[in-house]
């Protein structure tokens, strides 16, 4: 038999009856709320990498005094050092993403919990951000009012700045998993219930 033979041999065949594999098909379907993940990511790669550049502009556009500098670009080299090391942290999960395959319960396993480590990760990248940001309201609070000295501010009026730090912290934190559990969240609980189904299976 030569190759012609062979090929419409083959060619006649039922080909109608090849089926897929239900655990392919659930496996495949998590690609829906991962590629959701990566498009959100991307967007906030982008703005927060803008965002980052911006701020260290902030001296020029506000037009500081020369004695205000210093002090900026000192809190700001330190902000930046911090961001540069999440955001880098962050493009590496999203590349990784852009090079996954799910077409095995095991590539879906580590996918999922991939996801779920960047996602505490981006928590703490937000955590670690907010000193710096209190510092940058002070030092905007004390920019603005050249005249105020430490020496008066009485006891009152620090522990009411004290409470509204304190205050501001857990509300953005709050803000933070609510962030996260809405852009990233629920689409890693769907791939968490598509593992939970092939269990089943």
């Amino acid at each position: 038999m030569d190759f012609n033979d062979m090929q419409n041999a083959w060619d006649k065949q039922n080909t109608n009856k090849v089926i897929v594999p239900t655990n392919l098909e659930k496996i495949q379907s998590a690609n829906t709320p991962l590629d959701k993940i990566k498009k959100n990511l991307k967007n906030e790669l982008i703005f927060q990498t803008l965002a980052v550049i911006l701020i260290g502009f902030a001296p020029m556009i506000h037009g500081f005094i020369a004695k205000w500098l210093t002090p900026f670009y000192f809190v700001y080299s330190m902000f930046a050092a911090v961001s540069i090391y999440y955001l880098l942290k962050l493009f590496l999960f999203y590349k990784r993403l852009d090079k996954v395959t799910l077409n095995t319960k095991d590539s879906l396993y580590e996918t999922y919990f991939d996801i779920r480590l960047n996602m505490e990760l981006y928590k703490t990248f937000t955590f670690a951000l907010m000193p710096f940001m209190v510092m940058f309201l002070l030092g905007f609070v004390m920019y603005s009012k050249p005249d105020l000295k430490i020496t008066d501010i009485n006891n009152t009026v620090l522990v009411t700045i004290l409470i509204i730090i304190t205050s501001a912290i857990l509300f953005m934190g709050f803000i933070t998993e609510c962030w996260v559990e809405y852009y990233y969240g629920k689409y890693a609980k769907e791939i968490r219930k598509l593992i939970d189904e092939l269990k089943e299976d």
